[in-house]
């Protein structure tokens, strides 16, 4: 696998700027602020220990990928918190669970391994785009099991590792404000605990205050 390092390009975000991109970016305007970025502090290659610790924590993500004829297709993929691994600072691995059994998603890595995944925190209103070449590993048992996620009811059938070429992180404009089910929960369990717990010391302030006559 090529090190994200090794590829030739300016800027890392020419990943995703292609001349085409760039003469757009020009036509409407925004061409000049994107090349100060490039100068100034342009997308990143390597895995910072803050990034690396959002995507572990993420538990629904979206990998792209894009067959020989260029069809793309976008499948989501799921798990526990941890269940995507940062094995290094340009390497993501995880398990590939059992599933509908199409194998679109592997079949288009064993022709094209430009991938692409989508990460979204609906509760912090956050997003994290990356691209990389992605490959299937059919022969690693151990490494299967390394990334199974403890406890998780789910069978892995094989490992898909990614080596990240460029990240970036986008403004949080537009992105609704959801929260997990759990998360909303265990608020609203806290929430119901400490009414009990002010009816309780409301209820003895009037008792108190019967036996002194109040």
């Amino acid at each position: 696998m090529t090190h994200p390092d090794s590829h030739q390009h300016a800027y890392p975000s020419d990943i995703a700027f292609t001349p085409t991109v760039k003469a757009l970016q020009s036509r409407n305007g925004s061409r000049d602020a994107y090349a100060r970025m490039e100068e100034e502090h342009g997308w990143q290659t390597r895995l910072t220990p803050d990034v690396a610790g959002f995507i572990e924590q993420q538990t629904s993500v979206f990998l792209a990928t894009v067959s020989s004829e260029g069809q793309p297709y976008i499948q989501h993929r799921g798990g526990p918190a941890g269940f995507l691994r940062v094995l290094d600072d340009h390497t993501i691995a995880f398990a590939d669970f059992a599933g509908n059994r199409q194998y679109i998603t592997a079949g288009n890595l064993a022709e094209n391994p430009k991938a692409h995944l989508f990460l979204m925190d609906y509760a912090h209103r956050r997003r994290i785009k990356i691209w990389g070449e992605a490959r299937v590993v059919d022969d690693d048992p151990a490494l299967l099991a390394k990334l199974m996620p403890e406890g998780y009811k789910a069978r892995g059938e094989r490992v898909i590792v990614m080596t990240v070429r460029a990240w970036d992180v986008n403004c949080p404009k537009h992105i609704p404000q959801r929260f997990e089910a759990a998360d909303v929960a265990a608020a609203l369990q806290e929430r119901d605990e400490r009414i009990q717990q002010l009816e309780a010391q409301v209820a003895e302030l009037k008792r108190e205050a019967a036996v002194r006559g109040d």
